[in-house]
């Protein structure tokens, strides 16, 4: 695959797990025949209509993230419905994105070639 190769995902009337497990999908090269998990595949994911999601509010409510500062009592939870508050749904699908990537050094890599608009 080139660099510049795109996958363009709409987020319209759909979940948010559905567009995320997809997007993270594509990211890590799965889609292709000559995937190799330790080898970033270079496609860039673009994540249309975030804000036209279908999630409920007791579905965002039950969302939390997770902070660490790494000093005693700097954990800070926050849950999905404070996040679409202060950040929007672009951040909602973002976040839901990173945990589904593997936890590894491709990991900022594939966020790097992801792009989310409303």
């Amino acid at each position: 695959m080139d660099a510049k190769d795109t996958k363009t995902i709409d987020a319209s009337d759909r979940t948010l797990g559905r567009v995320a497990s997809e997007a993270a999908h594509f990211l890590m090269g799965k889609n292709s025949a000559k995937f190799e998990r330790h080898v970033y595949s270079g496609l860039t994911v673009k994540v249309l209509n975030a804000s036209k999601l279908r999630i409920t509010r007791k579905k965002l409510a039950e969302i939390f993230h997770t902070q660490y500062s790494g000093m005693p009592g700097g954990l800070h939870i926050t849950s999905g419905s404070q996040t679409v508050l202060k950040k929007g749904y672009k951040e909602l699908v973002r976040l839901a994105i990173y945990q589904m990537l593997p936890g590894n050094k491709l990991r900022r890599k594939m966020m790097k070639n992801l792009k989310i608009e409303d």
